[in-house]
């Protein structure tokens, strides 16, 4: 994947995350995320929300940097969104803990109000040769 697919990313506090309904009409999300070396962006989110359910029926997503209120300021990239676990959640939770100040704040909310979170993989999808 060429690197520059990920230039837009870098420095954003936001991804604008789009998934599919049914009917093929996309929803648009802001989230909290964070970019790694190997090319994944990790966003996390409460499971029972609808952007998971319609991860969970189709994992075809979009993505774009986008400010807090979700305004799109770069392109969009089309991708693949996947749930992880175990060491994988841990190590983007840390990270995602160290880039959002509040995310620590809203753990703890979730916590005690006992909202099971989900954390969310999205790979970019290979461009055709």
């Amino acid at each position: 994947m060429a690197t520059d697919r990920l230039e837009p990313f870098r420095n954003q506090n936001y991804l604008s995350l789009e998934t599919f309904k049914r009917d093929g009409r996309g929803v648009q999300t802001p989230v909290w995320f964070v970019l790694r070396e190997n090319g994944a962006f990790y966003a996390y989110t409460e499971a029972g929300s609808w952007k998971v359910k319609r991860i969970r029926r189709n994992s075809r997503v979009r993505v774009a940097p986008c400010t807090w209120r979700g305004n799109v300021i770069g392109p969009w990239e089309v991708g693949r969104a996947s749930f992880v676990g175990g060491e994988e959640e841990r190590t983007a939770s840390g990270l995602l803990d160290r880039k959002y100040f509040l995310k620590k704040i809203f753990n703890l909310l979730a916590r005690l109000r006992r909202h099971e979170r989900v954390m969310l993989r999205i790979e970019l999808a290979e461009l055709p040769r």
